[in-house]
């Protein structure tokens, strides 16, 4: 029998050798992943997909800019904005009366940089089950 702790099983090789990328430590990595779910849950949503997708078109809109040519009420549009704002995805700014909405560049990098990552990962992954199947 082991000692208490020790580890019962084996790895494979190559296992535990493979570099690892680079993460947050402790609260940092915590809170990253925690913005991560918070901008993936908030893409999760058709609506908020055509709206971003209107606003990708590159300058501010206001609500009823974005509300023109949908089924949807101002209070709907209202509702689904204030949610991707949550998530950082994108931030509004006051003109006069109305608030005009506007991409939030550095939060889509963030995740599009996220998903490269994990990406990677998976290929890495792939490689190596590859090659130990065709060894």
């Amino acid at each position: 029998m082991k000692p208490a702790g020790e580890c019962r099983c084996k790895t494979s090789n190559g296992m535990s050798s493979r570099p690892r990328l680079s993460a947050p430590s402790g609260g940092a990595r915590a809170g990253a992943l925690k913005t991560r779910a918070s901008v993936f849950a908030a893409l999760g949503d058709e609506t908020r997909l055509s709206v971003l997708a209107r606003l990708s078109e590159g300058k501010p809109q206001s609500i009823s800019r974005l509300t023109r040519g949908t089924d949807l009420t101002r209070q709907a549009v209202t509702k689904h904005l204030r949610v991707l704002e949550g998530a950082g995805v994108l931030r509004s700014v006051r003109s006069g009366r109305e608030s005009l909405f506007a991409l939030e560049p550095l939060r889509i990098a963030e995740v599009r940089d996220y998903l490269d990552q994990v990406s990677r990962q998976w290929d890495d992954a792939l490689a190596r089950l590859k090659a130990h199947v065709e060894e």
